[in-house]
């Protein structure tokens, strides 16, 4: 047995800056979260410890550590402060339920992405993105955040709920701006009082959320009516019988469904083409070399069939992703203490893993602030940890529409380049903007050029 002296000492308190009183770090971390983690990384190393006011938190940059907390050890931890604030306006969905409700919730949903269905899935997005390329005229200045934002939202629309909500497309891309607004008050102190109090910003909120819920209970209200399986996900939903929980979905359960995959699916997806498009304008070589892959489908509509054929695209997509990933940071909470890298960190801690944060780690990925789809190259990504990478999170709770996401992506990005080239207008001002998702925080303005 070994003695006392023999045993491990597990170090309580890893690195961190000292922690101001009453707010500690959280001013910096609201004013530019992103900036605030990579100084933290780059100062502190791989497991930071630093106070969010009065909430201890630890910043993860380790593939080890992070598959440890999504993986290996996930019974031990609980969504986030603010995805739970989500609850606000997404109910009980995938997003944020937790336990045998979220295994439940999971099992129902998921045939809607089984490979055999995505092969539907892939000519609706290649029609829409077809549709958006076709509404474009040469020199034309777009604001390419949002014909991103409108692609994505048709082909959600289209492809789980066989409904054509394009043309809500501004309306609604108001309404989750307004709502995602909520991110920015969920770590204040008192936020639960605050949204309780008739504000101006409150009542805005609340407006948005209805204006999304007058769409998705529309959606739900007509197939009812028509009693139609169309054979896409809201079908499924509503004729869906748990064997094991046993019944059905109400139009509640249905709808705080139907709003997790209506809005994270086009969200999400919208933000990692808007940011591909800007980084191409910037490097015309990886921009040409794209070409020349999709030109050698000879001129016919991208498929799903062609996807082997445009792994240079797809590397396009994923290096897009490493450096603006969608979903920036992946938050957990601790239920009980536990050690971490030689650290005991405490039950209610949350974890931060920053897919933003991780995926530009210079041992992982060397110069990380240049653009290389080489790193995507066949055999390349193996020689990474798993976790290196991890843009769509990881374990059980890993995103459902990974794949429906990849495909879409790449099929997006063929069928426009197959026509135009997106060059950033000068002088436009290019910053990040981390709400739940990573939007550019001045948009993109780009003009439109016709191949030759």
């Amino acid at each position: 047995m070994a003695t006392l002296s023999e045993v491990p000492k597990i170090d309580t308190r890893p690195p961190g800056p000292k922690n101001g009183p009453f707010l500690a770090h959280l001013p910096a971390f609201r004013k530019d979260p992103l900036a605030f983690l990579q100084k933290m990384f780059d100062t502190y190393g791989e497991i930071v410890h630093f106070k969010l006011a009065n909430q201890r938190a630890y910043l993860i940059v380790n593939p080890d550590h992070i598959k440890d907390i999504l993986v290996t050890r996930q019974a031990n931890f609980t969504k986030s402060r603010v995805l739970q604030k989500a609850k606000v306006f997404l109910g009980e969905g995938l997003l944020t339920s937790e336990g045998k409700k979220h295994t439940v919730q999971r099992r129902l949903v998921q045939p809607a992405f089984h490979r055999q269905r995505l092969a539907g899935y892939a000519a609706q997005m290649v029609e829409c993105s077809l549709n958006t390329r076709n509404r474009w005229h040469d020199g034309e200045v777009k604001d390419i955040d949002h014909e991103m934002m409108r692609l994505t939202l048709a082909i959600v629309g289209k492809t789980l709920f066989s409904a054509d909500v394009e043309h809500e497309a501004t309306e609604i891309g108001e309404a989750l701006t307004e709502i995602l607004g909520l991110f920015n008050t969920a770590m204040l102190p008192y936020s639960d009082l605050l949204q309780k109090l008739p504000l101006p910003s409150t009542k805005r909120f609340q407006r948005a959320r209805a204006r999304l819920d007058e769409t998705i209970y529309g959606i739900i209200a007509e197939r009812r009516k028509s009693q139609e399986d169309r054979g896409d996900l809201l079908s499924m939903m509503l004729l869906a019988q748990d064997e094991e929980a046993g019944g059905g979905m109400d139009d509640k359960q249905v709808r705080d469904e139907a709003m997790t995959l209506f809005l994270a699916g086009h969200e999400t997806t919208a933000n990692a083409l808007t940011w591909t498009w800007y980084l191409l304008s910037q490097h015309p070589q990886v921009e040409s070399r794209m070409q020349a892959e999709i030109d050698a489908l000879g001129g016919r509509t991208p498929s799903m069939d062609d996807l082997p054929q445009l792994k240079y695209v797809e590397a396009v997509f994923a290096e897009a992703m490493r450096m603006y990933p969608p979903a920036w940071a992946v938050g957990r909470m601790s239920i009980e203490s536990f050690e971490l890298g030689g650290h005991l960190i405490p039950a209610k801690a949350i974890l931060l893993l920053s897919p933003y944060v991780m995926q530009r780690h210079p041992d992982y990925f060397p110069n990380p602030t240049h653009f290389d789809p080489e790193r995507w190259a066949a055999g390349e990504a193996e020689k990474r940890p798993k976790f290196s990478y991890f843009p769509f999170g990881g374990g059980a709770r890993v995103c459902i529409g990974e794949r429906f996401a990849w495909m879409e992506g790449v099929l997006a990005i063929a069928a426009i380049a197959q026509k135009w080239k997106l060059k950033l207008v000068p002088g436009h001002p290019v910053e990040t903007k981390a709400l739940i998702t990573l939007r550019p925080k001045h948009g993109m303005r780009m003009t439109v050029h016709a191949r030759q």
